[in-house]
């Protein structure tokens, strides 16, 4: 079973998505736990502030060290496995099906969700992090960022999506090399508004039709993704 640990101030809008679709079906098939974590409960003063204004001025507010190291100190011991630690950051390593297929080998995950202008940089040096991107855009927190590597993740855990190669035949799986955007699907009826089903896909001549599906692959990853050719 895979443990997450996700930190963050937003829980409810986190476990609002991980009751929904595969999260959830893996999480009632026991292939993975979500523990969600307010590193604001572990804030001082009245106002449990997490943030403060950069030393040196500058825009924006920085989340303070203090909440977040009480927090990762209070989580670590909950489990027995040492967690992959990841810091979602736009600084990080970009998130790739490679990446997902990596972290879905571990047995716990911490993931940190960070808001308003970014981490004190004593946060970044205090842990051993794994620091992943999912993109070259900002978000206003780490939620959505952690959302999509958790789903990303889970729907590779053996028995999740039933089929066993229905990860492998999507976008990015195996099943295609890894580097080929999925190929085109159809289903009934065999005609609409002048569009028809191809033949090879009604012949039951399952050689050919994996064929059609690589070629397709190649194609559609030739037009619209080149650069995942460019190492060919």
């Amino acid at each position: 079973m895979l443990r997450f640990d996700i930190l963050t101030l937003f829980p409810a809008m986190v476990q609002a998505v991980l009751e929904q679709s595969i999260p959830r079906i893996a999480a009632e098939q026991g292939a993975v736990e979500y523990h969600l974590h307010n590193f604001r409960d572990f804030a001082e003063g009245v106002h449990q502030a997490v943030d403060d204004r950069p030393y040196g001025g500058g825009a924006g507010m920085v989340l303070k060290p203090e909440p977040v190291f009480k927090c990762i100190r209070h989580v670590l011991p909950q489990a027995e496995q040492q967690p992959h630690m990841v810091l979602l950051t736009p600084q990080g390593r970009p998130f790739t099906q490679r990446v997902a297929e990596e972290l879905a080998a571990k047995p716990r995950i911490l993931m940190l969700c960070g808001r308003y202008e970014g981490f004190d940089e004593r946060i970044r040096l205090g842990w051993q992090w794994d620091e992943i991107s999912i993109g070259d855009y900002v978000l206003s927190g780490g939620e959505l960022a952690a959302l999509v590597i958790t789903d990303a993740v889970v729907r590779l855990l053996p028995g999740v999506l039933g089929d066993e190669a229905s990860a492998d035949e999507e976008s990015f799986g195996k099943g295609l090399g890894g580097k080929l955007i999925e190929y085109p699907h159809y289903t009934r009826p065999v005609e609409f508004e002048g569009m028809r089903v191809p033949e090879v896909l009604q012949s039951g001549h399952h050689g050919e039709i994996a064929k059609w599906r690589l070629e397709q692959a190649r194609k559609r990853t030739k037009e619209r993704r080149p650069d995942l050719l460019d190492d060919e």
